[in-house]
């Protein structure tokens, strides 16, 4: 049997001031001969968060197993139906808070469960979040042991909600007690921390040019990649071509948000777009090519920060989402919730049908993967922290079957995390404050 020439995944493209991280390729794993059985390909883990709950109304499909029907809000994932689990019946306790705070606290929650010490000052504390346990388990193995990425930046410091301080309202991400993971809220900066670092050693000379150019990291590297071709087989080829592709279609999005390109005379800071909706689908799609290159194996992802106070003007709305939330049970409230959970809803299939759109081996990314989607609490007028609208998509490599509405009986959240953990390889036995052991019915 011939081999194919060895290739490390640490492997980088370089060229005028730029280095670029490549995809996971066939060439990049272990021991690879052709026709020799190969090493599994690695799974992943995304948590998607959307903030100031779910009118449960219109989330709650009926039927159970696998005859359930899409609601209208769930209903943009219908191309996507047999990759989803839809998860009824999970609460999360240790979100409640002392007194008031419910966002905040609850936010704090979402993936420690966890109950957070209220306070407004510096001595925050809550408890590590189950996408750091599987960073720490899995994380040696990529550049990045996790990327977090969200839509809103939000203060470091003070009261964001009925005294719990503004980190709980902020973050998901937790790596110890009092150690919140700060999110990465441009695309741009994402972009160019993933896929465009500046070689180290490059003379400031070469960095003018290129920029001066307004050269693309792809033309940067161009040189590089050519060389790299020709010890990649068939399969590799197409799928760095894909690869490149899908990096210049971004890379031109979020220069464009950015006013990004060449300039003449005194530089000036480019204005930000704040669009929700291109900043989201950037963010997606960042997402997406993280994965492909094997850059890291587990992502969080914040939509809005607790409490969140965004105007979906786009959607023909004039109020504020946590205005909305409290809705007091009058009809215009809860259309205009409908309207924006049937928004959320469809950034998240979004993420699917793009993760299902590439191709691994034996299977889609979207098969490799677990992608959680949830809010810090059920209904926003009765801050319920009990049956939380829960979706998990993928098949996590085997380990999950979806296409499946399952209704879990009042569990602790904690014990999803549990069974997640055990299927990324991680023992765990409990988590958080309340978890007693591993989720049944995930594997059918």
């Amino acid at each position: 049997m011939s081999r194919l020439p060895p290739l490390s995944r640490r492997t980088l493209l370089r060229g005028l001031g730029a280095m670029m991280a490549l995809p996971l390729l066939e060439g990049m794993r272990p021991g690879v001969a052709r026709g020799a059985s190969q090493a599994p390909v690695p799974r992943r883990f995304v948590a998607f968060y959307t903030p100031c709950g779910i009118h449960m109304a219109k989330w709650t499909p009926s039927g159970q197993g696998p005859d359930w029907s899409l609601t209208p809000t769930l209903a943009s994932l219908a191309p996507v139906k047999d990759d989803v689990l839809v998860l009824g019946g999970l609460d999360n306790l240790p979100g409640r808070p002392d007194g008031d705070g419910h966002h905040a606290a609850a936010t704090s929650a979402f993936l420690s469960c966890v109950k957070a010490r209220k306070t407004e000052g510096a001595n925050i504390r809550t408890g590590i979040s189950m996408d750091q346990v599987l960073a720490n388990a899995v994380g040696k193995a990529t550049r990045f042991p996790s990327l977090e990425l969200g839509i809103d930046p939000g203060k470091g410091i003070g009261n964001c909600d009925s005294g719990y301080a503004c980190p709980y309202a902020n973050n998901i991400a937790w790596a110890g007690p009092s150690t919140p993971v700060p999110k990465e809220t441009q695309p741009r900066a994402a972009f160019e921390r993933l896929f465009a670092d500046f070689d180290p050693n490059v003379t400031q000379a070469e960095l003018a040019k290129r920029r001066a150019y307004g050269l693309s990291i792809i033309d940067a590297v161009r040189d590089d990649a050519k060389a790299l071709q020709g010890r990649l087989g068939t399969t590799d080829r197409r799928k760095l071509d894909e690869y490149f592709t899908g990096v210049r279609e971004l890379e031109l999005r979020v220069n464009a948000m950015a006013g990004a390109g060449p300039t003449c005379g005194t530089a000036v800071a480019p204005a930000r777009t704040e669009d929700v909706r291109e900043k989201t689908k950037a963010m997606l799609d960042l997402i997406v090519l993280a994965f492909q290159c094997d850059l890291t194996r587990t992502c969080t992802f914040m939509l809005g920060n607790a409490r969140s106070q965004r105007v979906y003007s786009f959607l023909g709305l004039s109020g504020e989402h946590h205005a909305y939330s409290h809705h007091q049970k009058a009809q215009a409230n809860y259309d205009a919730l409908a309207k924006i959970d049937k928004w959320e809803v469809e950034q998240y299939a979004y993420l699917l049908q793009r993760m299902k759109g590439v191709q691994e081996e034996g299977g889609t990314l979207l098969d490799h993967s677990a992608v959680y989607f949830s809010s810090e609490i059920a209904d926003g007028n009765m801050h319920e922290h009990r049956n939380l609208p829960i979706l998990l998509a993928g098949r996590a490599g085997g380990a999950l079957a979806p296409g499946r509405h399952v209704r879990c009986g009042g569990q602790p959240l904690a014990n999803l995390y549990v069974s997640l953990l055990n299927m990324f390889g991680v023992p765990a036995s409990t988590f958080g404050d309340d978890g007693t052991g591993p989720l049944t019915g995930l594997a059918g």
